[in-house]
């Protein structure tokens, strides 16, 4: 039997939910050493990102669920849920490390699209050069070197915008994981208050029904008052219990016992 069960089993199923992730991960990990493809890797990787948030959400929920009863619990209980959690938190941390590592690998391929053929060009330069004075030698040199020049500044200017656009887009993606980042602790503290207000009604419930069930019985004692009094308003002249055959009191008591 899980010891978690004899605790609560909310952790017990919180931590079921933990170990599930965990060995999709490893899974995963394994199975993306096989992919060759980057495309295929990344696409794998984006897979496994959005498993290890999901742990750590569970994580988060666990820990609260550990403080609410933290005091109801003895100190060697305590002691072993805070070192499961460090445990689950270590695991994770392991994984998140090997993502970054492969992030990395996928990082570090590039792609080579400049290289091509130019053996043509350079005969085709060779031949009219050939046809050449020494001033249209010149001259042409100077007109290359301008239009050379004017590329690369065309290509500064594009490195700089690409600078500048890449510059706004990693500020916009930080604010919106920020705030995407808040959003999910904002959801995560609801789930949690939904969770404990469920519990809340259940106990209401209880305490309700409880509480009906005490009416019940004092409008049956109310009822059989009620029609004590009416018979003796209708029948003044009753007897005792003890003048009706079979329900006279034992032997030995004093008392009588009346309808009134």
């Amino acid at each position: 039997m899980d010891p978690l069960s004899s605790i609560s089993e909310e952790l017990a199923e919180i931590e079921g939910q933990i170990s599930d992730i965990f060995r999709a991960l490893s899974n995963g990990f394994q199975k993306l050493e096989k992919i060759k493809d980057s495309n295929r890797q990344s696409r794998q990787l984006e897979e496994l990102t959005e498993k290890m948030r999901e742990c750590k959400r569970l994580i988060k929920e666990f820990d609260r669920e550990v403080k609410d009863i933290e005091s109801r619990n003895d100190p060697n209980t305590n002691r072993m849920l805070s070192e499961k959690k460090q445990s689950m938190i270590k695991e994770l941390n392991s994984y998140v490390a090997l993502k970054k590592q492969y992030t990395a690998n996928l990082d570090n391929k590039k792609i080579d699209l400049f290289d091509g053929p130019t053996e043509g060009h350079d005969e085709e330069n060779v031949l009219l050069a050939s046809n050449m004075t020494n001033q249209q030698l010149m001259d042409n040199g100077h007109q290359m070197m301008n239009e050379t020049d004017q590329a690369i500044e065309r290509s500064k200017k594009v490195v700089q915008d690409t600078i500048n656009v890449g510059t706004d887009t990693a500020a916009a993606l930080k604010a919106q994981t920020e705030q995407m980042s808040r959003v999910v602790n904002e959801l995560d503290s609801i789930h949690f208050s939904i969770k404990k207000a469920s519990q809340l009604v259940k106990e209401i419930g209880r305490q309700v029904a409880t509480d009906k069930c005490i009416m019940a019985l004092l409008f049956l004692i109310v009822v059989g008052v009620i029609a004590i009094i009416i018979v003796k308003l209708v029948n003044p002249n009753n007897k005792t219990i003890r003048d009706i055959p079979g329900l006279a009191p034992p032997a030995g008591r004093k008392l009588l016992w009346y309808l009134t």
